[in-house]
């Protein structure tokens, strides 16, 4: 498109100037100009060959002005001529490297066909391989299941070794078992020669103790009896849920003030002391050891009992708790006086069934009168006048006068007045 311009624009250039040229060269001759000393008609000549030639000049001025390509064909020839030789070279060098890369391809291609040759050969080898993998495999699952059974084979004899191990360490057990229980046997023997003579010595006693016993028959017979069977000989509250010997201790200081209470009763004699059945001092050991709160502990004659004769004692036990505050209302009770019934009478009676109640409520009542409480000798005669210089029907009134425990005893306060 742009070299279609250049030619518009030549044919249009070249028409004006050589118009102008043709007006100019007419003028000229018209005029008869010289130039130079010239003739008319020579000088015409040169103003027509002037124009040629600048039309020629103009034309190329221009067409360079506007036409980078119209410059580089009048100036840069030599350039695109050395252009042209190098592009010629590099297509030379470019052709001869695709002439090479050619080669190398038919090369590479020769290789690519001698190396799918070379993967078949491999892939036969492969399987091959894998073949003899699988061989390899179920000899060695064959040899896996042979180390299994081995295994197991030792497992069994590891299990034996260790049983017999086992019963060597039983049979060693035993021996040191036998060889323990040939000197337990020794000292058994020992121990029963010891017995054996403490049982010759005790045969001995009980003779003595058999002999006392015929003074004591004939004694009782004679009718010189000092102790009666259940009397109470001394108590005491003991503290449960402390060790053995802290028990024991107290057991054996109550003990001691029965020991005492029989020598001020009978005077001092060896034979006064309380003898206990140790087969039932353990077992009051062992109850009040196991229990949490106080016990009362009572030691009384087990027997009837003749002078001189040791004092076989009973051991007993009972919880110790609150029974009566002091001050509570344990009864009251009308009479009507007048009657038959004395004032003692009628105070026996309150007295007894007062006595009734406690023991129902747990004070432990003396075996051998039963009585659980105890009167100021005062205070029941205070009563028996009362109930004397009373008229009608009157209101007995018993009180528990301190805190009564299960020990006892209980000390009371009888009020009488007249009923309403």
């Amino acid at each position: 498109m742009e070299g279609i311009y250049l030619i518009l624009v030549m044919i249009v250039t070249g028409g004006a100037i050589a118009f102008i040229g043709d007006k100019l060269g007419t003028k000229v001759g018209k005029k008869r100009l010289s130039i130079f000393g010239l003739r008319p008609r020579h000088t015409s000549m040169i103003v027509t060959v002037l124009t040629g030639s600048l039309i020629t000049a103009l034309s190329i001025g221009f067409m360079a002005l506007i036409s980078q390509n119209v410059r580089t064909a009048l100036f840069g020839m030599d350039e695109l001529r050395a252009t042209m030789n190098a592009t010629i070279a590099e297509l030379d060098a470019t052709t001869e490297n695709l002439f090479k890369a050619q080669t190398e391809f038919e090369q590479a291609n020769e290789n690519l066909r001698a190396s799918k040759i070379e993967i078949a050969a491999l892939k036969d080898e492969q399987e091959t391989l894998r073949n003899e993998q699988e061989e390899l495999r179920a000899e060695s699952d064959r040899l896996k299941a042979g180390n299994q059974q081995l295994e197991s084979t030792n497992a069994e004899l590891t299990a034996q070794n260790e049983n017999l191990s086992g019963t060597n360490a039983a049979l060693e057990s035993d021996n040191k078992k036998l060889a323990d229980f040939n000197v337990t046997l020794t000292a058994d023997n020992e121990r029963l020669t010891t017995d054996n003579d403490k049982l010759n010595a005790d045969n001995t006693e009980l003779e003595q103790r058999n002999q006392r016993l015929r003074e004591g028959i004939i004694a009782i017979r004679e009718g010189d009896i000092t102790l009666r069977a259940g009397e109470v000989l001394a108590s005491g509250i003991i503290r449960g849920g402390r060790n053995g010997d802290e028990i024991s201790a107290d057991i054996q200081s109550i003990a001691d003030r029965a020991t005492q209470s029989l020598i001020e009763r009978f005077g001092g004699n060896e034979d006064n002391s309380v003898w206990i059945y140790q087969p039932e001092l353990q077992r009051v050991l062992g109850e009040i050891e196991s229990s949490e709160r106080d016990m009362v502990l009572r030691i009384s004659a087990a027997g009837n009992l003749v002078r001189g004769e040791p004092v076989r004692a009973k051991l007993e036990v009972y919880p110790n708790h609150q029974i009566f505050r002091k001050g509570e209302q344990i009864l009251v009770k009308t009479y009507k006086l007048g009657g038959d019934d004395a004032p003692e009478l009628i105070l026996q009676d309150f007295l007894t069934e007062i006595n009734s109640i406690a023991v129902d409520k747990g004070v432990l009542s003396d075996p051998l009168t039963g009585s659980v409480g105890r009167m100021e000798g005062t205070q029941l005669y205070e009563v028996l006048d009362a109930l004397i210089d009373a008229k009608g029907t009157v209101e007995l009134t018993a009180t528990a006068r301190d805190e009564t425990y299960s020990q006892g005893p209980l000390r009371l306060n009888i009020k009488v007045k007249a009923a309403t």
